[in-house]
């Protein structure tokens, strides 16, 4: 069970904006690198200088509940390594590394099958974002000064996502996913998506709102001034 993922999703109420992507690709092959590039620069303010990377694992580069890259995105898997070297890239799972994974032998497996370090965390996502700013602080190869260095790709709006908007990232949506129907997880997404719209209905129905449209009224809702939504992941919403 995901306490995290329940308690925090109570925060849409009040912001329904923390779901929003900063970028949305399909599938993981399609990520462009160095990450940077994903993201559009308005109002003359720079391109975001991403210098770490938070992977999921289940239906974002591997099959779920399998801990290795599947075999088609293990091109774009060592790209990614070698963009962002040793600590800068790191798998935060909601399976690897928490607590239902016993003596962590799933987090150990995959660290042997990837190369890339998994964090052992307490808390599951979207709550863990202390966890994941503490491991890049403390990591002397990463030297980040602000968590808008840091980039979360997933392929969940709510747990993915959001634990970037609530760390003041930028978040990818992985739209698509390793296995784009794969039964009760990918229903959750929808009933999840269905939720969210409703509250972004409602949203532009408040009795005294203002009357700009929709994605701009959204902005003035986003959790830090740097959070930006392109076209692409309001067209894919």
């Amino acid at each position: 069970m995901n306490l995290s993922g329940t308690v925090n999703i109570l925060r849409l109420i009040g912001n329904p904006a923390l779901c929003l992507p900063h970028h949305t690709v399909a599938t993981f092959d399609q990520l462009p690198i160095p990450l940077s590039a994903a993201f559009q620069s308005r109002h003359g303010e720079q391109k975001p200088d991403i210098r770490a990377v938070v992977l999921d694992k289940d239906n974002c580069f591997a099959i779920p509940k399998q801990n290795e890259v599947y075999a088609k995105y293990a091109t774009k898997f060592d790209e990614l390594r070698k963009a962002y070297p040793g600590s800068r890239l790191l798998i935060v799972s909601n399976s690897a590394g928490t607590g239902s994974d016993r003596g962590y032998a799933e987090a150990a497996l995959l660290e042997r099958n990837t190369g890339v370090k998994v964090l052992r965390h307490a808390t599951k996502k979207p709550g863990c974002q202390a966890e994941v700013m503490k491991y890049f602080e403390e990591a002397p190869d990463v030297q980040i000064t602000s968590p808008s260095q840091v980039a979360v790709v997933g392929d969940r709006l709510f747990t993915d996502v959001m634990m970037a908007n609530m760390m003041g990232s930028h978040g990818v949506w992985i739209k698509d996913g390793v296995v784009p129907d794969h039964g009760l997880v990918r229903l959750c997404c929808l009933r999840e998506l269905v939720y969210v719209l409703t509250m972004l209905i409602a949203l532009t129905r408040r009795k005294g709102s203002c009357r700009l449209p929709l994605e701009e009224r959204l902005r003035c809702t986003q959790p830090t001034k740097r959070l930006r939504v392109d076209r692409g992941s309001w067209a894919a919403l």
